[in-house]
């Protein structure tokens, strides 16, 4: 069966980085695009950046644009994201999606 395993996530003070990583299981990762989304307390989930399955394009939302990279290894069967320059408003539960499965998401705290 399809299964995300996502890590990375913390606690991290203003301007500070943190890299997420999601290991898929189940499914020919490398014929898939895959997506970052997030979901901050009181707010809908939302699109945070998706990269195709060559890795060659990606997209990214209007509030992450120069501050995340996401990336992705075919052979590890793992999708990342780069986040530098955090903020409070980046926190939430950051989840990995991919061929209409999500994984179990992951807690990102941006405070001091």
């Amino acid at each position: 069966q399809v299964q995300f395993v996502e890590s990375g996530g913390g606690l991290v003070q203003p301007g500070g980085s943190l890299r997420l990583s999601c290991v898929a299981s189940g499914f020919t990762f490398s014929m898939h695009a895959m997506s970052w989304y997030r979901q901050a307390p009181g707010k809908e989930r939302e699109l945070v950046a998706t990269i195709g399955s060559s890795g060659g394009s990606t997209n990214y939302a209007d509030s992450v644009k120069g501050r995340f990279t996401i990336s992705r290894d075919n052979v590890k069967n793992s999708v990342y994201l780069q986040m530098n320059s955090l903020k409070p408003e980046d926190t939430a539960v950051y989840y990995c999606y991919g061929r209409h499965y999500w994984g179990q998401g992951t807690q990102v705290t941006v405070s001091s």
